[in-house]
């Protein structure tokens, strides 16, 4: 397994630019913020964590197409459906979506202080968004797997996974963004929602993996 992970990780960042590629399009979401709302310091501040977490999702969503397209390609993944019981084809998924994230998800979450320095927000908020987005983020990834593995037979099924996937992240985003509010006023406010927050990543880090298993297996039917 360990072997699989160190393998992915290297496919996600040299298929099509990866990390690179979410970065720039996560900064270029950023940046093109306060050309809509204007120089109001302070709204960029208030809506800075929101900002922050709908640019991380759509960075995510950018290279969810490319979580099982190596393995088809190079006919592995027929072996992997065909060579593993369904609770072995769903670990296997797991350690590919640990894999996707920290090779295309996390370079978001390490740029996330920066750009909110652009956003003009405070340590406090940065470093809360930050923590959420570290939380928040292999969600976004583990639903994200079982549109890419609906998705996988499909030509051009990039489209398609950001449709199955963007209404499915709506409750990650709001605690996300929640928790990130809260922090800026008191712990208690941020703690509720941060709570939520991981305790829908745990959940999620088990129902996404195993909806994806059984996706790719009933494709291969």
């Amino acid at each position: 397994m360990l072997a699989l992970f160190l393998r992915d990780i290297r496919l996600n960042i040299r298929a099509g630019g990866g990390a690179l590629t979410g970065v720039i399009f996560f900064l270029a979401v950023i940046a093109t913020i306060p050309f809509g709302v204007g120089p109001d310091l302070k709204l960029l501040a208030r809506i800075g964590p929101a900002i922050l977490w709908i640019g991380a999702l759509l960075s995510c969503l950018l290279g969810l197409d490319r979580l099982f397209q190596a393995d088809r390609e190079d006919g592995s993944l027929d072996l992997l459906v065909l060579g593993n019981d369904r609770h072995m084809l769903a670990v296997t998924v797991l350690v590919k979506c640990l894999a996707h994230w920290a090779g295309s998800v996390l370079p978001l979450v390490i740029a996330a202080p920066l750009l909110g320095l652009f956003m003009n927000m405070e340590p406090l908020g940065i470093g809360a968004t930050a923590l959420t987005l570290l939380v928040g983020t292999p969600a976004i990834t583990f639903i994200g797997a079982a549109g890419a593995a609906v998705a996988v037979a499909l030509p051009r099924g990039g489209l398609l996974i950001s449709v199955l996937v963007l209404p499915l992240t709506i409750p990650v985003l709001i605690f996300g963004v929640s928790a990130s509010y809260g922090a800026t006023a008191n712990p208690d406010p941020f703690l509720q929602p941060f709570l939520i927050l991981a305790a829908l990543t745990l959940f999620l880090g088990v129902l996404g993996p195993v909806s994806a298993a059984l996706a790719l297996r009933h494709g291969t039917d």
